[in-house]
């Protein structure tokens, strides 16, 4: 759920008067059935909903087709059914035994409104912590945490899922989604939607699509070259919709080469429902709808949140669009019928919510900090300075709150904390604010690791005094942090409030001087040689600072790597500054994406950029080395063997990846692409055979024209490396016949 500000919405809501209330969604013009075969367990999801929508009427179909916001700002504009600090809220068929539609926001847990009587509930860390994991297991485990929140909080929709790829490293909603490579993305957040959907409730994936930005998000025209985007963007969303089933795909603000993406045909029946097979239904953002009859031909299926739309395009204009013909009476019913597979599908039905149920808080918050733990990236560590040894004897902690919680990201995505905001006062204090930190201290949880050390803190807002504590400590740790939320991008990679200078400015008071960061997305780091280690723990949620605790002082090994690139600058980029202009949220532009399919590691590769920290990237405690490359085709899929071997003296966890290049003929969008990966754990002297299995598609071009993916005959250069600088590499040809793949990435 998304808006700009409470008076848009408080005004919207009065100029927009629902279509139906909840007391009236149902009418009793229909009596009762007495049978009702479309609540028959055996029959499919698709037979249910076939059944259930011809006993419909008209009015009954209409109240499936748009959905209420369920928050009052205080205008006593809520329905009253609705459960209150919601997301939105479709009444339902009670005439006909189907439950209503109660969503909650967001990829994180379960998220409130601004405003009184918030839910207190258990938050993941950000959505690229969870990426930089490089874990299914963790993500899938992830989700079914949330998921379960949001059932016993009495909600069957979560408005979850976001996959847009990084193509603007500033994007202020970066931190909900999974990187810039589409196998790593869509993987990771298909498993996170099917961890979610293992409670009976429906998931999105979102936002379809492009909606890489926040500047302009809901003016701007996203261009790019089909064939790319079908390579890049797409092909995330397309593996997470493969890999999770996902119930609902949620459109974007954003126009997609022209049309809306909400009344976009070619994204939503052509390449969604025609070419992917989606069965489930596609809802707006709310406030992503912009016509009844475009929308509604077009592939929107149900309209969200319609009290921040000009209209409410799917009440009595689509009653009279449906009447003259100018919508099918067959697409209303196609409509509904989606939307109630979704629900039988998914287990909607037969397992219906009811608010009040059980949380184990102690289990769900041991879920986020393991989810933060395998997270963090260990991004520099030299001398060993980490990990700290509990026989230090002086710790300085300064900045960044620390002594009172860890930062969370702003917007829909927001889980109010477990005993409140644990930093107040701060600004912006209202959408998409209020900056919310999570109770757990890492100062506490510090203190708690090393008893017998004297730690003290500084709030780092005066310089040259935080060098003077840092110069009497043994080590100084610095915690930097960078806001962002829905509705605002970065204004640039660099960390806001001079917190480059504290850093620089402590780092030449103590050599022994390691930066923590919490942040929404890459930052640039010009105090990177006056450091010897950083750690990146994103925005590490409910358990962040015990999390942070444990990593610094050893008791869990690092094994995070980048989801995404550290550029050494802007210039580096795409585009060195964010596209349109903040102050002008009403203009319309376009947002050109000549990278295409080359975005992230691809663009560095393709112009010979040299990052800060590139795509992979992740250190650890110990060390590992790879032996014994080979490659081979079975039943039709290329698969790639070797050996990992421990050679350190911890315990560890390493992300041996798997990159491919063509070596000849072959015109790829950049020199190498992700291929496959895995996540290995080892003690001490300990090997393990890995075995990876490549994607398909990964391997070839897809063709517009024809809908296929083309591998073209030749030899293929596999490279086993720690990240996509090809740290520690080794490599192994491979020759290949050509071959069509389907527009799914079967063998034809």
């Amino acid at each position: 759920m998304r808006f700009r500000s409470l008076t848009l919405v408080a005004a919207l809501a009065a100029a927009f008067p629902v279509f139906a209330t909840a007391a009236d969604a149902a009418p009793n013009a229909a009596a009762e059935p007495a049978q009702k075969p479309w609540l028959d367990r055996s029959l499919s999801a698709d037979q249910r909903a076939q059944l259930a929508v011809k006993a419909m009427t008209q009015q009954e179909k209409l109240v499936w087709v748009m959905s209420y916001f369920g928050h009052d700002f205080g205008k006593g504009k809520r329905i009253p059914e609705a459960l209150p600090q919601s997301a939105g809220y479709v009444p339902g068929s009670p005439r006909l035994g189907l439950p209503a539609l109660f969503e909650t926001d967001a990829g994180l847990g379960v998220a409130s409104q601004a405003g009184p009587n918030v839910r207190e509930r258990t938050s993941l860390p950000s959505g690229l912590a969870t990426a930089s994991t490089w874990d299914p297991k963790v993500a899938y485990a992830g989700g079914a945490m949330i998921g379960s929140e949001a059932r016993a909080s009495g909600f069957n929709v979560m408005l979850a899922g976001g996959v847009n790829l990084m193509r603007e490293p500033r994007n202020g909603r970066n931190f909900e989604y999974a990187g810039e490579d589409p196998l790593l993305a869509g993987t990771m957040v298909g498993q996170a939607i099917k961890g979610i959907e293992s409670n009976n409730i429906i998931s999105t994936l979102k936002h379809y699509a492009l909606n890489d930005q926040e500047t302009g998000r809901n003016e701007l025209d996203a261009r790019i070259d089909k064939t790319a985007f079908r390579m890049s963007d797409l092909l995330a969303m397309e593996l997470a919709l493969e890999q999770s089933d996902a119930g609902s795909v949620m459109c974007s603000y954003n126009r997609v080469n022209g049309p809306y993406a909400c009344e976009n045909s070619w994204l939503l029946n052509d390449v969604l429902k025609r070419d992917w097979g989606f069965k489930g239904f596609v809802m707006s953002d709310w406030g992503a709808t912009h016509s009844t009859v475009a929308a509604a031909n077009n592939g929107l299926d149900q309209q969200s949140g319609h009290e921040f739309d000009k209209s409410p395009y799917f009440a009595g204009a689509l009653l009279e669009a449906v009447k003259t013909g100018a919508v099918p009476q067959s697409r209303l019913d196609d409509m509904v019928t989606r939307i109630l597979r979704t629900m039988f599908a998914k287990g909607v039905v037969d397992n219906p919510v009811k608010e009040g149920g059980a949380i184990d808080v102690a289990k769900n918050n041991a879920v986020s900090r393991q989810t933060a733990e395998e997270g963090m990236v260990l991004l520099k560590n030299d001398n060993r300075v980490l990990p700290l040894a509990k026989t230090v004897r002086t710790i300085a902690v300064i900045g960044g709150h620390a002594d009172a919680g860890v930062l969370a990201g702003g917007g829909s995505s927001l889980v109010y904390p477990r005993g409140g905001n644990a930093v107040k006062g701060l600004l912006p204090a209202t959408w998409p604010g209020p900056v919310m930190y999570h109770n757990s201290s890492p100062l506490r949880a510090i203190q708690a690791q090393a008893p017998n050390a004297k730690v003290v803190y500084d709030d780092g807002t005066d310089p040259a005094r935080a060098a003077r504590v840092a110069g009497q400590a043994d080590v100084a740790l610095v915690f930097a942090t960078q806001w962002v939320g829905e509705a605002l991008d970065a204004t640039s990679l660099a960390l806001p409030d001079r917190q480059d200078d504290l850093i620089a400015t402590v780092a030449g008071a103590n050599a022994r001087t390691v930066v923590v960061l919490e942040n929404g997305g890459p930052v640039t780091m010009p105090w990177l040689n006056k450091v010897p280690a950083v750690l990146e723990t994103w925005y590490p949620g409910t358990s962040g600072g015990e999390a942070i605790a444990n990593v610094l002082f050893g008791a869990v090994n690092p094994s995070g790597h980048l989801p995404a690139t550290f550029p050494a600058s802007e210039q580096q980029l795409p585009r060195a500054t964010v596209d349109g202009d903040p102050k002008q949220p009403e203009m319309q532009f376009a947002v050109t994406y000549t990278e295409g399919a080359a975005l992230g590691y691809k663009w560095f590769d393709l112009k010979g950029h040299k990052p800060l920290f590139p795509f992979g990237h992740g250190l650890s405690y110990t060390t590992f080395s790879y032996s014994g490359l080979s490659s081979q085709v079975k039943n039709g899929r290329l698969h790639v063997r070797f050996k990992v071997t421990n050679t350190g003296s911890v315990a560890g966890k390493d992300v041996p990846q798997v990159y491919v290049s063509p070596t000849a003929g072959a015109k790829w969008e950049a020199p190498k692409r992700l291929a496959g990966w895995d996540k290995v754990a080892l003690q001490p002297g300990e090997s393990k055979e890995v075995e990876v299995a490549v994607e398909p598609r990964v391997l070839g071009t897809f063709d517009e024209t024809s809908r296929t993916w083309r591998i073209g005959k030749g030899k293929y250069k596999l490279m086993l490396a720690q990240d996509a600088a090809g740290t520690g590499a080794s490599s192994v040809t491979v020759d290949l016949p050509a071959s069509t793949l389907d527009v799914r990435g079967r063998a034809r």
